[in-house]
């Protein structure tokens, strides 16, 4: 299976997946780039695979679906037009003929997003839409720093392998963020510098992976002494809970 990617928007990545003529796509916000990657590409859409409602996420599912006549997957709940097959957390299905995929719920940027998971036999595959990014998280529009902490352990969870395909192209930003919550980590000073060179190469700052993200991603690390001790000079308030300290992390990085 081969991953790509069609650019939307300012900064949006609609993820494709491709094996023996078909593809599958994720987060098809805008279906003009997916009629034109399929006039260039002569490849059939099977599958779209659907992460949260926000329209730069969901815009043309309906208009792929009609046109081609695939199946959608995505959150349950009858508010994303164009879902054909509604999942719950822990649900299974098979793309592609025979590839498997997990979707799980993961909140905090939306009440019912969903990731997913593909177990592949080198590198899992994970694509997190909004509610992980490559050194940050989602904005909490509605879920509660709980509701992202439980996010954040599943993704913990996943084997360090795990390659991290996410929704927008947000990486720069969120390093410069990072590197102000943990100023003394090397690790995100050689990301740094890593993703600066492809972003000058015009190339994807993605996947990343959750061995790395471990390291450089304070939304992860809400636990670490480090992360803990910034929140808490951030906000001038002890922090107890793991919790407490993301939602400080994130009301920072909103207003960084």
């Amino acid at each position: 299976m081969k991953i790509s990617h069609l650019n939307a928007f300012s900064d949006n990545y609609m993820w494709t997946m491709e094996s023996d003529g078909k593809f599958a796509i994720v987060d098809p916000g805008d279906a003009k780039p997916v009629h034109q990657y399929i006039e260039e590409t002569g490849l059939e859409l099977a599958e779209i695979l659907v992460t949260h409602h926000h329209w730069d996420h969901s815009g043309g599912i309906d208009e792929l679906v009609t046109e081609y006549d695939c199946l959608a997957y995505g959150p349950s709940g009858g508010h994303i037009k164009g879902i054909t097959n509604p999942l719950k957390d822990n649900e299974t299905f098979i793309i592609q003929n025979n590839i498997e995929v997990k979707a799980f719920s993961a909140p905090g940027h939306t009440d019912d997003q969903l990731s997913y998971f593909i177990d592949e036999a080198i590198d899992p595959i994970l694509f997190s839409g909004d509610t992980l990014f490559s050194a940050g998280c989602g904005r909490l529009f509605e879920g509660s720093p709980e509701d992202m902490l439980f996010s954040m352990d599943r993704y913990t969870d996943l084997p360090p392998n795990t390659l991290v395909y996410c929704g927008h192209e947000y990486t720069e930003s969120n390093l410069r963020f990072a590197l102000a919550v943990e100023p003394e980590n090397k690790d995100i000073e050689l990301r740094i510098k890593e993703v600066g060179e492809l972003r000058n190469s015009n190339q994807p700052s993605l996947p990343s992976n959750i061995e790395t993200e471990l390291k450089i991603n304070p939304f992860l690390r809400c636990r670490e002494a480090n992360v803990i001790n910034a929140a808490q000079n951030y906000s001038s308030k002890q922090l107890n809970e793991a919790s407490d300290v993301l939602g400080e992390i994130r009301n920072w990085k909103d207003n960084f």
